[in-house]
């Protein structure tokens, strides 16, 4: 759809101005003082609206949708967007038209009527362009997100894109801007959050179990290094590794840390410093598993390195550690680790719970007790919808969750769990951590909503039972 190296180039150029007196310096000049610190004031740009925290907008009855990319991720959303009440899938576009058909089957075995065809590099705008459409849902590869979500509020859609949300600071700003211009949501669809241990946490944490949690870790450690030679649309996750490095895909393990922490309502992130290995484990499979391939050679100049750490620190005072590495080979882990003065929960490789109030918080909760205390905290949401989430599937049912939620508000009129600032934020670590690595420094984080974080509560646990019975304030308390 767009020409990825010319993406790259404009979008990294645009978000190196980010910082006021600040540009991204080589790495080959550690020498230089500002490869010990960019913690310069973050530039905010004027606004061109009004801030769009705790949003609400005119409740629709049938949420008519348009779904911008078909392959795993896209394939997989026309299935469950259909088994949802009050979706229409209005029109279906990608690249690759067998992709259309196959979306069109999928409607036709869920006995949806057929959606309107598009296909070819530029056919997305005419899908955003339509009259009878209000959401537009973007599964695209990532370089793609901001160019879709952007056009698709320009033309007075909602707009929900895959993760990360943008590649750079620049566009961060661009989307917040756009979002509160139009006073439209701009969400990412960060299935993380959704999954039914970290809703369990978040509820915990809002009952004050864990105390005031001070610190919390997460991380995407995924071993994608053959997947990354064998699939994807033209190879975009490996063309990415050649020229960037930092942490390019930040918010699964990011996301539900930041919103139990409360990120962007009531605390925000404030700087981070961020290290990277070299980068092996990319050119080693290429020489052991590639024969007369010029990836071989090319996977000499990779630069992302194997394993990324960063380190957050927080206005309030707590830290966040995140951990990027799809190149060795480790059993799937997204840490999901959270602590408070008063207990903490792990997840993987287990799922471990340990509190102040049983036992004195020096050793996990025995099975027995941890089942009950997961019943007793199991998140409203996943009580009501869970059990259809697990039979739809995706990622256990966590997709279908955060889909269902989705629709849902918008249904209703109520904010969205994640609001373009949180989008912004989680995914600007892209770039910032490329920044802290190339230039060995910290890096400031800027507010992407503008002061509004001081003034908002952390997103609440809302009791199912009250909302559909007609108390949808509580969404807001």
């Amino acid at each position: 759809m767009f020409s990825r190296r010319q993406f790259f180039k404009t979008s990294l150029a645009g978000g190196a101005a980010a910082l006021v007196g600040n540009t991204l310096k080589a790495a080959e000049n550690p020498g230089n003082s500002q490869a010990t610190s960019m913690l310069a004031e973050c530039e905010v740009p004027a606004r061109k609206g009004k801030s769009v925290l705790g949003l609400r907008t005119k409740p629709l009855k049938t949420v008519r949708i348009g779904i911008i990319g078909l392959g795993a991720r896209g394939g997989g959303a026309v299935d469950r967007l259909s088994q949802i009440e009050g979706t229409e899938i209005v029109a279906l576009c990608d690249i690759n038209p067998d992709r259309v058909t196959g979306a069109q089957n999928t409607l036709k075995k869920r006995q949806r009527k057929e959606a309107a065809s598009y296909s070819g590099g530029e056919a997305w705008r005419k899908v955003c362009e339509r009259d009878d459409i209000d959401l537009i849902y973007s599964p695209t590869p990532w370089e793609e997100h901001t160019p879709i979500a952007l056009y698709a509020m320009d033309c007075g859609k909602h707009a929900v894109v895959e993760v990360p949300m943008c590649l750079s600071v620049a566009d961060c700003w661009a989307l917040v801007d756009k979002a509160e211009e139009k006073q439209l949501h701009c969400m990412m669809l960060e299935n993380c959050c959704y999954d039914f241990f970290e809703m369990a946490t978040l509820n915990m944490a809002r009952q004050g179990l864990f105390g005031e949690v001070i610190h919390g870790e997460g991380a995407y450690n995924h071993n994608l290094t053959a997947g990354k030679f064998k699939s994807y649309y033209k190879h975009w996750r490996l063309e990415y590794s050649k020229y960037h490095t930092g942490n390019p895909y930040p918010t699964h393990g990011l996301g539900p840390i930041a919103q139990i922490m409360g990120i962007n309502r009531g605390d925000r992130m404030e700087y981070l410093s961020s290290v990277s290995t070299d980068q092996y484990s990319l050119a080693q499979w290429a020489k052991e598993n590639l024969k007369d391939d010029e990836r071989i050679t090319q996977s000499q100049r990779y630069k992302l390195g194997d394993m990324n750490t960063t380190i957050i620190h927080t206005v309030n005072g707590h830290s966040i550690m995140v951990q990027h590495d799809t190149s060795t080979p480790h059993p799937y882990s997204r840490i999901h680790y959270i602590q408070g003065t008063r207990g903490m929960a792990v997840k993987y490789p287990a799922q471990r719970i340990a509190l102040e109030t049983v036992g004195g918080g020096e050793g996990f909760l025995k099975e027995d007790a941890q089942k009950e205390l997961l019943a007793k905290y199991e998140h409203p949401m996943a009580k009501y919808i869970g059990e259809q989430a697990r039979k739809v599937g995706g990622h256990g049912g966590m997709d279908y969750i955060m889909d269902w939620r989705l629709i849902y508000c918008l249904r209703n009129g109520y904010p969205l769990d994640q609001s373009v600032y949180d989008g912004a934020a989680w995914s600007s670590l892209v770039e910032l951590t490329e920044r802290s690595v190339l230039n060995k420094c910290v890096v400031a984080v800027p507010d992407f909503t503008r002061g509004e974080w001081e003034n908002f509560p952390p997103l609440p646990v809302i009791d199912m039972k009250d909302v559909l019975h007609g108390y949808p304030d509580q969404i807001l308390r």
